[in-house]
């Protein structure tokens, strides 16, 4: 994406896309860093040719994955992605060294099996012992670009190792790991500049002239960055892509036992800020659904096909582990159905309907739950991200969650990002006047609650019943 700020509006142009997924390498699903350099490299190009010369430039990814650098700086193997089944166990091991409360209390950040403390414990001993350096996904491609090993602090929050009072490495937990500090570079904020790119190195490329520049770099922290959020509101987030993160902005983190109870997170924003949220599946589940179906559908045609099937015909919970990687989605959605003795969902209607109708009960239960434990109101949501789009699920939830809802800007992550470099170079006076500008230049669509029955409280206490 290509921005800059004309006339107090933020443009935003794409000037290449390309496709990233895991695939399985030998025993492990896989990133290609390799392939994901070279398509930052096309694009930069791309940007040349039409008529970039001089940029910045901010890397965001998914969060908890990483490459391990020798002592020469070479990559040790691939880079192992979170959805890999190796750590499915992991959790219940770490268990058996220190409690989970414990964990939770010392980090802030919630269990989820693939967070980077579970794949560091259940790495293979060979990777480790080759190991120099450890660089999250943004930053392993921040130094391939500029030679310049840092560790970003969004991105670096998300991994379970950061200690929420010293706000540095954990060191007891690098001892259960078997680790030291040593091995991650230095810790740097959000706006903080890396370095040039080294033309010289990828001269197959040409390249414009780029200063590297630690965004946010965490995609969910970028997302929150571009909220359009006022500070004269009582507002929470849900940034709605792959995975939905529904959260609020806070000065300081929550790690109550009810925080961790209820399995919400606090990753570290910019400015130093919290993110408290709950991780939801997402989009992931539709995602799914359509591959399965071999793309027949588009996703416009499963929100028509599913407004024609009857509303709420079976409970799921979106967040079950049974939905993180199954071989197929379509059979996962049928088999817990079945396993729960509801009507199965058959059709693609019915199938994308379900996911609809429980994402949306998800949300309102989760925005119940957020205000229950911050002792916070709120008054509106705001959607951001692809699966803002979606205005069928927008208006479930907020019939759900009876809240008004704000969807839009679509391209968060990216608006986030560049607005990131924005405030590092000094364009904007701060956050609250990057938020204005944001929400002047990308327009938003509100969605009022109806008075459309939904059987929230059915939904919660079949919730109540599968954790029985």
């Amino acid at each position: 994406m290509a921005s800059t700020l004309i006339n107090e509006k933020i443009t935003l142009n794409e000037i290449h896309r390309f496709k990233n997924g895991a695939t399985k390498q030998g025993k492990y699903y896989c990133w290609d860093v390799d392939q994901l350099l070279a398509e930052i490299l096309i694009g930069l190009q791309k940007a040349k040719r039409a008529g970039i010369t001089k940029c910045s430039l901010g890397i965001d990814t998914w969060g908890v994955d990483y490459c391990f650098l020798n002592q020469e700086g070479q990559r040790v193997g691939d880079a192992i992605a979170y959805r890999d089944s190796r750590t499915e166990q992991a959790p219940a091991l770490f268990a058996t060294k220190m409690p989970l409360t414990k964990l939770y209390a010392k980090t802030g950040i919630q269990i989820q099996p693939f967070n980077t403390i579970f794949q560091l414990l259940v790495e293979e001993p060979e990777r480790v012992d080759q190991a120099a350096t450890l660089l999250f996904m943004p930053d392993y491609l921040n130094y391939c670009l500029t030679g310049q090993k840092f560790t970003e602090r969004t991105i670096a929050s998300t991994s379970q190792l950061l200690n929420l009072e010293t706000k540095t490495w954990d060191e007891e937990i690098l001892q259960i790991l078997g680790l030291t500090k040593d091995i991650f570079a230095p810790l740097i904020e959000p706006g903080t500049s890396v370095g040039s790119i080294q033309i010289e190195k990828f001269s197959d490329f040409d390249l414009p002239e780029v200063e590297v520049v630690a965004v946010a770099s965490h995609d969910t922290a970028s997302a929150v960055l571009a909220t359009p959020g006022k500070s004269t509101e009582n507002w929470a987030y849900l940034s709605s892509g792959t995975w939905s993160l529904l959260g609020l902005e806070k000065s300081n983190p929550l790690a109550s036992p009810q925080a961790f109870a209820q399995n919400y997170t606090n990753e570290a924003g910019i400015n130093d800020t919290t993110r408290f949220l709950k991780n939801i599946m997402g989009m992931w589940l539709i995602q799914e659904v359509a591959r399965n179906f071999n793309q027949q559908y588009s996703f416009a045609e499963f929100v028509t096909l599913a407004q024609q099937e009857p509303a709420f015909a079976q409970f799921i919970d979106v967040n079950d582990l049974v939905f993180l990687h199954p071989d197929n989605m379509i059979e996962a959605l049928k088999n817990y159905t079945v396993m729960t003795q509801q009507k199965i969902p058959a059709t693609p209607g019915q199938l994308a309907r379900a996911i609809y109708d429980n994402l949306a009960l998800c949300y309102a239960h989760e925005l119940e739950q957020l205000q229950h434990l911050t002792n916070m109101p709120i008054d509106i949501l705001y959607i951001v991200g692809g699966g803002s789009q979606n205005e069928f699920l927008n208006q479930l939830t907020a019939d759900c969650s009876q809240i008004k809802i704000s969807a839009g800007p679509i391209e968060a992550t990216a608006i986030g990002n560049v607005v990131m470099q924005m405030l590092a170079k000094k364009i904007f006076k701060n956050l609250q006047e990057a938020r204005n500008i944001i929400q002047q230049s990308f327009p938003s669509k509100v969605f009022t609650p109806s008075e459309t029955k939904v059987p929230l409280v059915q939904y919660k206490n079949f919730l109540k019943e599968q954790i029985k």
